[in-house]
Order: structure tokens, then C-alpha cells, then sequence
């Protein structure tokens, strides 16, 4: 048995209404990588706050001992200095601060209170050598894609002299080149320096690759842990564990009843808001039916939300042209509030910035896009709000206290919920929904995919967006691929497979 640098006995943590945590255990062997899974809601995130500081000693029961020494850690500086770093799904990194900057930001190189510059440049670039981050070290973070930021939230922690090293959700963002290279980077840091890692996913298959032992919550309380070549892991037996029962099909059986053209869009261009000179979306045609579930596939940067968001009310680009049929009309919305008007909606990639006001609560989230519905002369009817919101709570099983809790305070299946009731309380006719399991668990895509063909199934043209090839695989009726900002294939479901979208990439080349 390998020691132990870890140990959680008997954590509980409770908030207003929610037992969060409910004497979870978990034992963490050094030089491993330890998996962390479970639903949304199930507590992971919330025992690695515990574990990191950011809820101090005092607001849980239980006990946290780090190499043997019990821990009662104040806050993340605490927990920092005894070599526990934390990476959050959202990125802590400054945008227009230089790379060198960020890794060193609040641990900076100085003396007598002195910035030592030639100092923090040099240990950068060392770090960035380290984690293969081939940038300058003084570029700014907003210029270096979502990929090489999580390495450059790796570095931070490496300049801390990390001994745990905890990652939640770190390829949710990433396509699967660069997921790729983060885990073969976190098995290198784990081999060849004997850094331990905690990794939070719901990429199971990521977690089979990678991981040592896998610990699987559900509902605040531990399950299992399973040891590898000890234990048969399989993603059906995770999955078990996750869910508290086996899940057959990762998607719900439909039969598709399609009817005529809801949406056609007509040689639609749009510019680059930032260059008016470089077009994004080139003379792109396509068309959804009613009760039609369409895919739209491609790799990160191949245009689909630029494409989905100028549809959506011009809410992106520059000079845009082109045509929008709907229901054998031309619509012209010139804004949002005219594109909600015309039966448009959107489902944002992301809900966090763009999907909900995270400072209010689950009830003025829902009814966000559609108060007319709640109002009269222009005031805001509450009970019908209240009945609206614990309408859609019930029937989309959105986990939390009360329709009074914030929507920051939400796991992110159920925020993703959240998202997805303001749409359909705004009974559109056309639905964009942008990476709408992103960075959520098996169980609460299963009852969002359900909800996606419960909508297709009233008539309602869907238009699916997703970096997940078995997604569109599984969910859609129809599929395009889209590359360098054009439409570069179109398939039926028969004929769509993962190997004929990547041709369609391939063979079309640079646009």
C-alpha cells in the first residue's frame, strides 16, 4: 500500500437547505492520479473547497490530515503553503496581464517589496519549458487560446511548489487535441516529479485513461473507490455508481416526425466584429425542419456559435448579409428582442457570462427572456412568476432549495437547466442550442437530451451545436460540418459517422 498524502474523514457541509457533503471520506495515495466523479450536485467541487480553503475550518465537520498532520486551513493561502493548489473550471488568469505575470501573480519575484523583473522572466520561461507552453512568455493571456491558458494555470501552481495538484474539469473547454496534451502532461508532472493529482471530469473516458483510483459521489455521500488493477473499471460501472442505476442508452430512442422548412438561411456572410475586413461565416445556406433535430459539427474555431449568434439577432459580427426564411416568410431581426419576437432562441456554449445572472435567483433567471408573459402594464405579476419558475423547476428536475436560490449557487447541470427553461418558456419555434451538455454529467445530459426531443417532438426546428461527435451522432436527424467558416458537408444520420464529419474537414482544407 502506497502512503498516504491525503486524507478526508468525515467531511460534512452544509448550506441553507442543501446537506452538501455528508461524511464523505477519500484517501488519495502519493504520487497518484486520483479521480474524482459524480453527478452535478453530487459535491465534488465542494469537498475540493473544503480541501483548499476557500470554505475555512469551522464551516465543516470532519478532518483533513495532509502527509499525517491534521489541517485546518483559513483560506487558499493557507493551503498553498503546504504545497495545495487549486485549478478551477474558470480560468483565474488576468486577460491583459503577460503570461510571466499571471504564473507569478501574488507570488511575485521581488525584493524589499521590488518586482525583481529579470528574475520572473526567467523562472517563466523555465515553467512555461516545463508544462510545453511555446509562447513568449510576455504575451498577454487574451491572445493564447483556452488550451495553453490551463498550462499557464499549471505553471502558477508549479511556481508554488505544488505536492497536490487539483484540476476540476480541465478538458470541459478544450478540443480533443488539447485534451490530449493536458493528460499526457499531467501523467509526465505525475511520473517525473511525483506531483499527485486530484482530477474532477465527466469525460469517463478520460478518467478510465489516466487515472490510478477513481472515488465516485453521489448525492453529497461517498459510493466507491475503484483501484486500478484491482477493480474491473469500466464507464458502465461508473456510471452505476454515479447514477445509483446501470444507464443502457446514453441517449433516449425518438422517432423523428419532420415536417416542412421552420428556418432557411440564405448565403449568409458575416465579418469579424474586431477586423471588418476578415470574414468569419463565408456564404453559408442551410435549412431545419419542424421537428427536425439538425447537427451543426466542426472543430473549435470552424465558425458554429459566430454562425448561431448573428442568426440570433445580430448578436455577433459585422457587416452580415444573407437571407432568413422562417415558416416561408423573411424575418429581418435587427436585435435580440426582435429575434425572441420572431420565435428565435439561443442556448449559449456559456451560461456562467452569458447564460444567467449568477447574483439572481433561479425564478427571475427562468422568466428572464419572456417578463411580458408575467406582466401586466408592464408590471411583473409575482405569483405567476413564482408558479412559472416551480413549474419548470419540477418539470425539468432542477436540483436546489428553492426557486429563491441563486443561480451562482447551482451545480452546472443544473444552472444548464436554468438556461434551458428561459428558452422554452419563451415557446420558440427555432432553438440554437450552443454545447448544451458542456462540462455536464452523464445523468443530466441524459434528461437534457430528453428535453431536446421532447421540444423536437411539439414541432419546434432544432438546431444542435456540439464539439462531441457522439453527441451529434446520437441526438441529431441531420448533420452539416463546418470548417474555416463554411459549410463543408451535409449527411443524413445514416450516412453520419465519425470518420466521414473528419473527412469532411480534412478534405476541404484551409478556407
Amino acid at each position: 500500500m502506497g502512503e498516504y498524502i491525503l486524507e478526508m474523514k468525515n467531511i460534512t457541509k452544509t448550506f441553507p437547505g442543501v446537506k452538501a457533503l455528508d461524511n464523505v471520506n477519500l484517501k488519495v495515495k502519493k504520487g497518484q492520479i486520483h479521480a474524482l466523479v459524480g453527478e452535478n450536485g453530487a459535491g465534488k467541487s465542494t469537498l475540493m473547497n473544503v480541501l483548499s480553503g476557500i470554505y475555512p475550518y469551522g464551516t465543516y465537520t470532519g478532518d483533513i490530515l495532509f502527509n499525517g498532520s491534521k489541517c485546518r486551513f483559513k483560506d487558499i493561502k493557507d493551503s498553498e503553503h503546504f504545497g495545495i493548489a487549486i485549478i478551477h473550471q474558470e480560468l483565474a488568469l488576468s486577460p491583459y496581464m503577460t503570461i510571466a505575470e499571471n504564473i507569478f501573480l501574488g507570488n511575485e519575484c521581488a525584493k524589499n517589496r521590488i518586482i525583481d523583473w529579470d528574475e520572473t522572466h526567467q523562472k517563466a520561461i523555465r515553467l512555461m519549458q516545463k508544462v510545453g507552453l511555446k509562447e513568449r512568455h510576455n504575451a498577454l493571456i487574451k491572445d493564447i487560446g483556452v488550451g495553453k491558458q490551463q498550462l499557464v494555470e499549471i505553471a502558477k501552481a508549479l511556481s508554488k511548489d505544488v505536492k497536490l495538484l487539483i484540476l476540476d474539469e480541465p478538458t470541459a473547454a478544450l478540443n480533443d487535441e488539447d485534451s490530449d496534451n493536458l493528460l499526457n502532461l499531467l501523467t509526465e508532472l505525475n511520473e517525473k516529479q511525483g506531483i499527485t493529482c486530484i482530477i474532477i471530469s465527466h469525460k469517463l473516458n478520460e478518467v478510465t485513461k489516466i487515472s490510478d483510483e477513481i472515488t465516485v459521489l453521489r448525492d453529497g455521500a461517498t459510493i466507491e473507490t475503484l483501484i486500478k488493477g484491482q477493480d474491473e473499471i469500466t464507464e458502465g460501472r461508473i456510471i452505476k455508481g454515479m447514477v445509483g442505476r446501470e444507464l443502457i442508452d446514453r441517449f433516449p430512442k425518438r422517432t423523428p416526425k419532420i415536417g416542412q422548412i421552420g428556418l432557411e438561411v440564405k448565403d449568409w456572410v458575416v465579418y469579424d466584429p474586431a477586423n471588418e475586413d476578415k470574414m468569419k461565416i463565408k456564404n453559408v445556406s442551410f435549412h431545419v425542419k419542424k421537428g427536425e433535430i439538425v447537427g451543426i459539427a466542426g472543430l473549435m474555431g470552424a465558425g458554429r456559435t459566430e454562425l448561431a449568434m448573428s442568426i440570433f439577432g445580430r448578436a455577433y459580427g459585422k457587416k452580415i448579409d444573407g437571407k432568413l426564411v422562417k415558416d416561408g416568410k423573411e424575418i429581418r431581426p435587427k436585435n435580440v428582442s426582435e429575434a425572441i419576437k420572431e420565435g428565435m432562441a439561443y442556448v449559449t456554449e456559456d451560461r456562467k457570462t452569458a447564460g444567467l445572472v449568477l447574483i439572481d435567483d433561479i425564478k427571475a433567471n427562468i422568466t428572464l427572456a419572456s417578463l411580458d408573459k408575467i406582466s401586466k402594464h408592464h408590471v411583473i405579476d409575482d405569483n405567476r412568476e413564482i408558479h412559472v419558475a416551480e413549474e419548470y423547476r419540477k418539470k425539468l428536475r432542477i436540483k436546489s432549495s428553492s426557486i429563491l436560490q441563486k443561480a451562482g449557487n447551482l451545480s452546472g447541470g443544473n444552472q444548464q437547466k436554468v438556461v434551458v427553461s428561459k428558452w422554452i418558456f419563451s415557446e420558440p419555434d427555432v432553438l440554437f442550442l450552443d454545447e448544451p451538455t458542456r462540462g455536464i454529467d452523464v445523468g443530466a445530459k441524459y434528461e437534457i437530451y430528453t428535453i431536446i426531443h421532447q421540444l423536437a417532438d411539439e414541432g419546434k426546428s432544432i438546431v444542435l451545436i456540439s464539439s462531441e461527435l457522439p453527441e451529434i451522432l446520437g441526438m441529431c436527424d441531420r448533420v452539416y460540418v463546418m470548417n474555416e467558416g463554411k459549410i463543408v458537408g451535409e449527411m443524413d444520420k445514416e450516412d453520419a459517422c465519425q470518420e466521414s464529419i473528419m473527412r469532411c474537414i480534412l478534405q476541404s482544407g484551409p478556407g
